[in-house]
């Protein structure tokens, strides 16, 4: 199905950096709860099932890409506020989507 131009600009994708990552143990599936910095957005936070390839301490400060205007979400006792986006590898795991350089937290992806 094709999309139009106005129907992928009504998604904000925003580059962040995680501030804070914890496990999730009420998750189904394994994940960590992600606080990530937005900037002028604030801080948002993230339920992420990305346990497989990342660690904890390997995720803050770590820059990610995320679609920022969904509604919030609860997962389990967990309100998810963005969805930091990833690919999935040929074992189904998540790689996480990132700039190839730094930039400011907040920039609009387009």
């Amino acid at each position: 199905m094709e999309i139009s131009w106005s129907d992928f600009e009504k998604i904000d994708i925003r580059v962040g950096t995680i501030v804070k990552a914890e496990p999730f143990p009420k998750a189904r599936k394994p994940a960590y709860q992600l606080s990530i910095d937005f900037g002028e957005l604030g801080i948002k936070r993230s339920s992420a099932q990305i346990t497989a390839l990342y660690s904890i301490e390997d995720l803050v400060g770590k820059q990610v890409i995320a679609v920022v205007n969904f509604p919030p979400k609860q997962i389990a006792n967990f309100i998810s506020e963005c969805l930091v986006l990833g690919i999935y590898n040929e074992q189904n795991d998540v790689v996480l989507l990132q700039p190839e350089r730094p930039v400011g937290n907040g920039h609009k992806i387009g």
